[in-house]
């Protein structure tokens, strides 16, 4: 490949003009990453107009169109092309490709130069200076080099080249960005302009915003758009400040980073922690790959933004959808909800039939009261015990959520709720008046209950039936006597294990019945809607205590409950997921003993999880995760069963599985780190910022 210098010395003032040059600007308003960035103004004129008149300042732009997507929300983009000169021409948002060829046939011309949106300070002379590489060597293909700053990258092609890649390119990675294509097609032949100096790192696109900030320092010293590329160069050495916002985020990273990526990038900046739950933040998973974001799933498939499809094989929702995403019975009931009215002044007669299934499921049972969220459910299940009992006190054991009776054990000790599934929860903004009112005592340690109740201040035990360990023999039945014995009321919080070995809660299987049971996850298969059941007597008290919510009487919840209810009875789906996770936590190990790996299993059979001994953990999980990413699968150490998981498809998760595992054994414990380009990801709470 021969390379060409731009800068070293001064342009020859003879323009090597082309037979008819258009410039093709591609543009849209819906950035991932900084949404209406090229219709921001900065000097009173938007991005985008800085640019067209750039372009046409160069003697051999016969013409700019402004390639834009299909969608009326663009068409205010295209108003503002027309007025500073351009033409505009519409075509696919996400086949670009697509959109250049459509662009070519409505504009035709010999020759086409291609100019992302997003760079204002494409300079004249640089247009000049590649239109000349181009037209003396006879080339149909040529571009700026990487020596240039990001942000001043420009193409020149042939219209038949063009066409040509339209019509042989099918990756869809070539199609998003257009030249792919035909710079694997020229990588021996084709021509690179590169930059005397290298100022690779200097960034002039506009992704972020911080990246504004950095193009609004330029214009705003020039007070306007009349400087040069040389202009610019000069204020790094005067003016370096200006270039500084910016510098942390990588060259090109755009191309790199899948669509959901970007958007992620962006929530973080308007969502404290990105997400609205925790277990749903990208660097949980990777610090790069993960796509954080579906438009649309069914069965066990999940699609991103990019519209890829992986097979989720890890936690399904995060342990909603037992019966698979789209359940058609499901759907239906609440499709019928939104068409015949959600919410009105009136209750939702589903709510009725919800609660008597619960309380047929679980006899001992009598009342019901629903929320939409587990956390809530929680909160309502300890005020009405602390209301029955008339002590303060609890006693718990397990993860209960985020509200501040529970977080309130961690003012007293602040490692209390260490080994409760989340370690590392800081009660910042919990009062410290609730110092001292929940105690915390570790699952199948009878004597430390003991302990606690023998105070006389508690009135409540709240915990789990199970997660990582089965009931060492009388410890449940031990439970139960204590709060008979100590007049407490004894809460099982079954949002997560409900239903996932058999109809109901898992307290069914031990035959120890609470005073309270909460429901949550699979109820509704993805709606929300969690249940607060318990024995008539004791949810009397929710009647002389305020608990109350408006969109705990919306429809959709409740029908979706009632519509899951009656699936995973039909399904058997309890004990098909318990049985299905089993069969595959046997076959961890058999895959990971056949190179040598030692898998630790945890977890209800139904909803598994594995660690690699020997391995550092965040490391082992971030190996595990990316490599199955790149074969299509969402796949953590974990498996969350479905009934929509059937054998074909856990087969070949495992086959992948098996490919991973083999990968990782070859690899030394010490040296895995140096085997994950994107760093590791994180792990607990603690490391949330």
């Amino acid at each position: 490949m021969i390379m060409a210098n731009y800068g070293e010395k001064e342009e020859d003032s003879n323009v090597l003009e082309l037979n008819y040059l258009v410039a093709i600007v591609q543009a849209r308003v819906g950035s991932t990453r900084l949404p209406g960035k090229v219709l921001k103004e900065v000097v009173g004129v938007p991005l985008i107009g800085h640019l067209i008149e750039r372009l046409l300042r160069a003697p051999s732009v016969s013409e700019v169109v402004v390639a834009l997507p299909e969608s009326h929300v663009n068409d205010g983009l295209a108003e503002v092309a027309v007025r500073f000169g351009a033409k505009v021409s519409r075509g696919s948002e996400l086949d670009v490709l697509e959109r250049y060829a459509k662009t070519a046939r409505e504009y035709p011309a010999q020759n086409y130069l291609r100019v992302t949106g997003d760079c204002p300070l494409v300079d004249p002379d640089l247009v000049e200076a590649i239109v000349a590489l181009y037209a003396e060597n006879s080339l149909d293909y040529a571009c700026t080099g990487l020596s240039f700053p990001d942000g001043l990258d420009l193409e020149i092609f042939s219209s038949e080249f063009l066409l040509e890649a339209d019509e042989n390119a099918r990756d869809r990675f070539e199609r998003e960005h257009v030249t792919p294509y035909m710079k694997k097609a020229r990588s021996g032949g084709g021509h690179v302009l590169e930059h005397h100096q290298d100022l690779s790192s200097l960034r002039l696109t506009v992704d972020e915003p911080e990246d504004f900030e950095v193009i609004e320092n330029v214009f705003s010293f020039f007070g306007g758009n009349r400087f040069s590329f040389q202009d610019v160069t000069n204020l790094l050495d005067t003016h370096p400040q200006f270039f500084v916002a910016n510098e942390h985020i990588p060259r090109n990273e755009g191309a790199t980073l899948s669509t959901g990526g970007k958007l992620w990038r962006r929530a973080n900046m308007v969502i404290p922690g990105g997400s609205m739950l925790f277990s749903k933040k990208a660097e949980l998973y990777s610090q790069k790959m993960w796509p954080s974001y579906f438009s649309r799933s069914k069965g066990c498939r999940v699609w991103d933004l990019d519209d890829r499809p992986f097979l989720d094989v890890g936690f399904m929702g995060v342990g909603t959808n037992i019966l698979g995403y789209g359940y058609p019975l499901v759907d239906e009931a609440v499709h019928q909800v939104v068409n015949s009215g959600n919410m009105t002044t009136l209750n939702a007669p589903e709510e009725v039939e919800l609660a008597e299934l619960l309380c047929d499921i679980h006899p001992w049972a009598g009342m019901a009261r629903f929320t939409r969220a587990g956390g809530e459910a929680c909160a309502v299940a300890v005020r009405i015990a602390r209301a029955t009992s008339g002590k303060d006190g609890v006693a718990v054991c397990g993860y209960h959520g985020w509200h501040d009776w529970y977080l309130s054990a961690n003012l007293s000790h602040g490692d209390s709720l260490q080994g409760h599934l989340l370690p590392g929860l800081e009660p910042q903004g919990v009062p410290g008046a609730l110092a001292g009112m929940v105690s915390t005592f570790e699952y199948n340690k009878i004597s430390q209950l003991e302990e606690i109740m023998a105070r006389g201040d508690v009135g409540t035990i709240f915990m789990e039936v199970e997660r990582n360990f089965s009931p060492a023999s009388g410890f449940l039945e031990s439970v139960r006597e204590l709060a008979t014995k100590h007049n407490a009321v004894l809460v099982f919080d079954e949002c997560t294990s409900g239903f996932r070995e058999v109809m109901g809660g898992l307290h069914l299987k031990y035959g120890v019945n609470p005073d309270i049971a909460i429901f949550g996850k699979t109820l509704g298969n993805g709606y929300a809607i969690n249940a607060v059941i318990g024995r008539t007597e004791v949810m009397k008290a929710a009647e002389d205590t305020f608990i109350s919510s408006t969109f705990w009487t919306e429809r959709i919840g409740s029908a979706a409950a009632i519509a899951s209810l009656k699936a995973m009875k039909q399904e058997n789906a309890p004990e098909r997921a318990h049985k299905l996770g089993g069969e595959v936590r046997q076959r961890w190990q058999e895959l990971g003993g056949a190179f040598g790996l030692t898998i630790s299993p945890s977890g209800l059979p139904a909803l598994s999880t594995y660690a690699v001994e020997g391995y550092n953990p965040a490391e082992a999980k971030t190996f595990i995760i990316e490599h199955m990413l790149e074969m299509g699968y969402l796949a953590p150490p974990a498996f969350y069963a479905s009934i929509a998981h059937s054998w074909q498809i856990v087969e070949s998760y495992l086959g992948g599985l098996e490919v991973v595992f083999e990968k990782l054994s070859s690899i030394d414990p010490n040296d895995l780190l140096s085997q994950l380009p994107h760093g590791v990801a994180q792990s607990g709470f603690g490391r949330l910022n």
